[in-house]
């Protein structure tokens, strides 16, 4: 799934080749020169690349099942994608099954996952298409004996013969992110006890600075976004938040443009009902280190967590 601008890219790329590591079935090559005229696909290494940095897994946080409410976006049922409809399962219990595990990393991190959540490609999650969100999995490298939990927040992959997305973390720990995918079990963990309720609190307008994020409502508006990142259409921009009130969202962008070179800009969305809401983004994205310095400059002044948006 295209979500999914990777900075200092041809000596990125350099080291990334040491590992190998894309989602396509076997390792790529990286060519030389990439024409505008002739753009990659997504799964070769120039479109989604491992950690620019070494990925250190003492960081990486084990999943621990719990019980959790379903989310309401990431759950509608039945949902269609590229013409194809799937169905969430009302329940997971006792769900297994075998096939193609991938994984996702650098084009999507940052980006929302189909709950509403961020996508950290440095931590255990993952994507299904039919498996309720969220829900725990146990999957099991059958080509190596090694095996995780991770939890799924995410819908996909939507490519045929492949099961599961795994996080680029969880890739590396199951032994498959050189290679790009691997055959694996999935078997869904129900925590005791455990009862699911739909709960989705609205989002409600505070006065700046504060920003209101709104996730999204539907899986196949991500899947819309996944697919535009795929085919290396539009750009990255962060997305800081959203307004009903045009006032709010130009004072937001007073703020922010106020802390970044980078331009601040406005998206007017109106909805069937003749509403408006006022998206304050900052970009087009180029530098990863710069928008990540520029992500806690904004966290530290309290004015909404960024996430990026493809356009």
């Amino acid at each position: 799934m295209t979500a999914r601008s990777i900075g200092i890219r041809f000596t990125a790329l350099a080291l990334a080749v040491a590992l190998t590591a894309c989602r396509s079935s076997s390792p790529p090559t990286v060519s030389a020169s990439s024409s505008t005229a002739s753009k990659p696909k997504r799964y070769e290494l120039e479109q989604d690349v491992p950690a620019l940095e070494k990925l250190d897994l003492a960081k990486v946080k084990p999943v621990v099942p719990k019980v959790e409410p379903r989310t309401q976006a990431g759950n509608r049922s039945p949902y269609v994608v590229d013409g194809h409809t799937y169905r969430v399962l009302q329940n997971e219990a006792g769900f297994k099954e075998e096939g193609i595990a991938s994984w996702y990393g650098r084009k999507f991190h940052g980006h929302l996952t189909s709950n509403g959540e961020l996508y950290d490609m440095f931590q255990l999650s993952a994507a299904h298409k039919t498996l309720p969100i969220p829900s725990y999995v146990k999957v099991t490298n059958l080509d190596n004996g090694k095996n995780i939990v991770v939890r799924v927040n995410d819908r996909g992959p939507f490519h045929d013969g492949r099961v599961i997305d795994m996080s680029y973390a969880a890739a590396v720990m199951l032994g498959y992110a050189g290679n790009g995918t691997a055959h694996v079990k999935v078997e869904a963990i129900v925590p005791d006890g455990a009862k699911y309720a739909s709960k989705m609190p609205a989002p409600v307008e505070t006065s700046p600075p504060a920003a209101v994020v709104y996730p999204p409502t539907t899986v196949e508006n991500v899947a819309k976004e996944r697919e535009m990142i795929e085919q290396n259409k539009g750009a990255d921009y962060l997305q800081i938040g959203a307004f009903a009130s045009e006032t709010s969202a130009h004072n937001l962008q007073a703020r922010l443009q106020a802390m970044t070179k980078m331009p601040v800009v406005i998206h007017t969305e109106t909805s069937t009902n003749g509403k408006s809401l006022f998206k304050v983004r900052v970009g087009p994205l180029a530098d990863d280190a710069q928008v990540q310095a520029f992500q806690d400059k904004v966290a530290g002044a309290r004015l909404g967590t960024p996430f990026k948006v493809r356009i």
